[in-house]
């Protein structure tokens, strides 16, 4: 995944609306949005908007039954930005580690 796929993963993620819609996904498997927007405290319109932007950044994925469109999430985008974000950290800790050490050493 590209630094610009991963910056559309975390800025979807910014928002706690699409946190919480991805929440419910995660929870209940499948939801269409009329069933996301029962359980929020925001209208089926704004879960749809938020919905097209957890689908732009490859975080739920959507099948139509019918006439209804059921949303699942897609965890492979949030693995692969768990595994960068896990090097990011890795990297602050060996750069914090030679820190010490040079300041141990004087």
């Amino acid at each position: 995944m590209t630094t610009v796929e991963h910056g559309e993963v975390f800025g979807a993620l910014a928002d706690p609306t699409r946190r919480q819609v991805l929440d419910l996904l995660a929870a209940r498997g499948e939801a269409s949005a009329t069933a996301i927007a029962a359980q929020m405290p925001v209208s089926r319109p704004a879960v749809i908007k938020h919905l097209a932007v957890l689908d732009r950044a490859g975080l739920v994925e959507a099948r139509r039954r019918g006439r209804e469109v059921l949303y699942t999430v897609r965890p492979g985008p949030l693995d692969s930005a768990s595994r960068w974000l896990a090097g990011v950290a890795s990297e602050w800790d060996e750069r914090l580690a030679a820190l010490k050490r040079l300041a141990e050493d004087r």
